[in-house]
């Protein structure tokens, strides 16, 4: 049993005339009686009475009518659940995040909400690597990204790399400088202003694993080896959380250190841990969005006007 054979049913129980019925069906008359006949043999059953100048229906067809207006009401429904979550979709940007936007983000969703207020976001939290490969294959709309990227518009980082990311465009959005967190009973937390990194190259270093991060690691221990040292390495890294509290609990003699993005640092209320600004030049990292470089979907050009807004023009 097919839809339309119901559906020429139903029009042609209405109108008791096979040419009536083709006509407000924009078919030919002979399409409309092939379908009929086709659904009599699949129940079985006439559903027309013929014999007559006019054109009745059967006891059977009396009773299949009601059910049939049923189906076709249930197919009308179905279609107006997937419209609308269409629809919903369409207005919703699914957009990956990972650790430290902070701030940024907060500015970016502010001036999104003014630019487009019916446009909704959905943020979906993922490793790097899982973000692009998300991107790539439709399942995320756009990804906030970091590392360095070079005049393809593609970052030096490896999260890049491989044949299903080789078609994102990645557009540079903004700096992001690190800050170093000490334990707060630190000498170098008493000190005004900002820190050399070499002030640091006695204290062991908390950092991610490379393979987690390799922008970040690397940015980190380039900068070191320029500042002229070897960073001690400390225990192994968990949560962020766990190694801020395990850096506040440490005192003078015994402190570890470790980066964190600025604009997530004004997020983070930890009396037992400061958060020092590098002395110039600094640490930092571009942030970008990845996008789809062929088709990318309604709304990303909204989203990137809302990245590129200035602070104090959002509400």
């Amino acid at each position: 049993m097919e839809l339309r054979q119901v559906r020429y049913f139903v029009m042609v129980a209405q109108e008791l005339h096979f040419g009536r019925a083709a006509d407000r069906l924009h078919i030919v008359q002979s399409a409309v009686s092939q379908q009929i006949r086709r659904l009599e043999r699949e129940l079985n059953a006439d559903l027309f009475d013929r014999s007559a100048r006019q054109v009745r229906l059967t006891t059977v067809g009396e009773r299949f009518l009601p059910e049939a207006r049923a189906l076709l009401a249930a197919e009308e429904r179905a279609r107006a659940v997937v419209t609308d979550l269409a629809a919903t979709r369409a207005s919703t940007l699914r957009v990956g995040t990972g650790t430290g936007l902070g701030a940024h983000l907060d500015r970016v969703l502010d001036a999104l909400a003014s630019i487009a207020p019916e446009v909704g976001v959905e943020l979906v939290a993922a490793p790097a690597r899982e973000r692009l490969e998300r991107v790539a294959a439709g399942e995320l709309d756009a990804a906030f990204v970091r590392g360095a990227v070079d005049d393809g518009g593609r970052p030096h980082a490896h999260e890049a790399r491989g044949d299903a990311r080789e078609g994102l465009s990645f557009v540079p959005l903004w700096q992001d400088p690190l800050v170093a967190a000490v334990p707060a009973r630190h000498p170098l937390a008493a000190s005004p202003g900002t820190i050399a990194l070499a002030d640091l190259a006695e204290v062991p270093l908390v950092l991610t694993e490379r393979s987690r991060n390799r922008p970040l690691v690397d940015l980190v221990v380039t900068a070191c080896h320029q500042a002229g040292f070897t960073p001690v390495p400390g225990p192994r890294p968990g949560s962020l959380d766990n190694t801020l509290t395990a850096i506040g609990a440490c005192g003078p003699a015994d402190a570890l250190w470790t980066v964190v993005y600025a604009a997530h640092a004004r997020r983070l209320s930890t009396p037992r841990v400061a958060y020092l600004p590098f002395r110039n030049p600094g640490m930092e990292l571009t942030t970008s969005l990845a996008v789809q470089r062929a088709a990318p979907p309604a709304g990303v050009e909204l989203l990137l006007r809302a990245c590129a807004a200035p602070a104090d023009l959002v509400p």
